[in-house]
């Protein structure tokens, strides 16, 4: 039997994405294959990162506890981890719950999209300002459907010209959730807003990380 290691669970709102505000459980798993630059959970990533070792039955239990309608699956970098299949199965016997998986774009995500809108990917595509731009999988950006979202996380203009260049390449706006969100401190909203302006992004939307208003940045279980 799979068992997930799992540095965190909480009840709290989705700070982004299309259901952003909206109560969520967050399951964050240990581990990632990337190491953004700006990355703000890297201390779920290190190897002697404190787990706890959980079943399939033991995260339901949370989810169901929890009440919350949402569960968002995290990381970390949530699909490399063996059994995330059964898992979603799981929670899926579990009426009226749906699951959001937080992906890094490097990892394939097809396997997981035959479970309808029931189970949604948020994908970033990691530009520059990541130093993890050359992991992408591109083929993840051709198959992601209209209940998906491509997260673009931008500290630059460069990065946002690039963002663009990815949308128009792959079909995006339109075809799926398009957010552009700021690298905390290194580009203001008010400089993206201005870039959207100039490009004319109908379709696009900007994102500001809600958990980091409400709550100071380096706060965990939020």
């Amino acid at each position: 039997m799979a068992t997930y290691k799992v540095v965190e669970t909480f009840l709290s709102i989705n700070g982004e994405g299309r259901k952003a505000g909206q109560l969520a459980t967050f399951v964050r798993m240990k581990g990632c294959n990337l190491n953004c630059a700006y990355c703000d959970t890297k201390w779920a990533n290190e190897a002697d990162a404190s787990f706890t070792e959980m079943t399939k039955e033991e995260i339901k239990a949370v989810v169901v506890a929890n009440g919350a309608k949402n569960v968002t699956l995290t990381g970390g970098e949530p699909l490399l981890r063996e059994g995330i299949d059964e898992l979603l199965e799981e929670l899926l016997t579990i009426p009226g719950l749906t699951i959001e998986i937080e992906t890094n774009g490097s990892v394939d995500v097809r396997p997981y999209l035959i479970y309808g809108d029931r189970v949604t990917m948020t994908l970033d595509y990691k530009l520059g300002a990541s130093e993890m731009e050359h992991l992408m999988f591109e083929p993840n950006f051709d198959a992601v459907r209209e209940c998906d979202t491509v997260k673009f996380v931008s500290g630059s203009i460069k990065d946002l010209e690039r963002a663009v260049e990815v949308m128009n390449t792959h079909s995006l706006i339109g075809r799926c959730g398009c957010y552009l969100s700021p690298v905390f401190g290194s580009i203001t909203p008010a400089d993206m807003v201005e870039f959207m302006k100039d490009k004319m992004l109908n379709g696009v939307n900007l994102q500001i990380q809600m958990h980091k208003v409400i709550w100071d940045p380096e706060e965990k279980g939020v």
